[in-house]
């Protein structure tokens, strides 16, 4: 009967021979893990606060027309007023001038 080492049994052994090279290796893979997560994380982070600041541009713009849009309106509107006063007050001063003549 052969006695063949079990997959634990070959671990530990490679764990034994190579113990302190493994420990470097997953030490330096271990940072290498933390430094590629951050580094994902903070471009992840830049890409969200670029999309951001992109879309609060963007309704910054919209906002910007509407106001526009809405001064336009009261300043038609109001010039349509002062042509009201201007033609009543015309209308007001021939009826005046007449009603003098008679």
């Amino acid at each position: 009967m052969t006695d063949e080492p079990t997959l634990l049994d070959s671990a530990a052994q490679a764990f034994r021979d190579h113990g302190l090279t493994a420990a470097i290796t997953a030490l330096i893979g271990g940072s290498l893990a933390i430094a590629a997560s951050v580094t994902r994380k903070a471009f992840t982070n830049e890409a969200m606060l670029e999309r951001l600041d992109h879309e609060l541009h963007l309704e910054r713009e919209r906002i910007d027309r509407m106001r526009a849009d809405d001064r336009k309106a009261d300043a038609d509107r109001l010039e349509r007023i002062e042509t009201d006063i201007r033609a009543m007050r015309d209308v007001m001063f021939e009826a005046f001038q007449r009603g003098r003549t008679d």
